[in-house]
């Protein structure tokens, strides 16, 4: 668990450096030519949806760390049961068994 644990707090710090770095992209000012401004929208536009699925990824990640902290991160959010420990080791910010999983999709 511990190992999990560490593995979410290192991903969470990736994380929040990459929002830091999206918002900071976002914060700058455009450049004056009409044409390079138009290349800046469509590289803000990525980046914008870049930011949306990291803030997503963090928040699955703080939802995995509190499970853990009250002593269930090892079971389904959903029905209860264990999660397989192969699935925690692939997928350490899971909160589902795979099978709950695939009934969400």
């Amino acid at each position: 668990m511990s190992d999990r644990r560490a593995t979410l707090e290192a991903l969470r710090e990736t994380l929040q450096a990459r929002l830091s770095a999206y918002r900071s992209h976002k914060a700058r000012s455009l450049d004056k030519d009409t044409e390079e401004q138009s290349l800046e929208v469509e590289n803000d536009e990525v980046v914008d949806r870049l930011d949306e699925e990291a803030f997503a990824e963090l928040a699955q990640v703080d939802r995995a760390l509190e499970r853990i902290a009250d002593g269930e991160g090892e079971i389904c959010e959903d029905c209860g049961e264990p999660i397989d420990a192969r699935r925690l080791e692939a997928l350490p910010m899971t909160t589902l068994c795979i099978d709950c999983a695939e009934r969400h999709r």
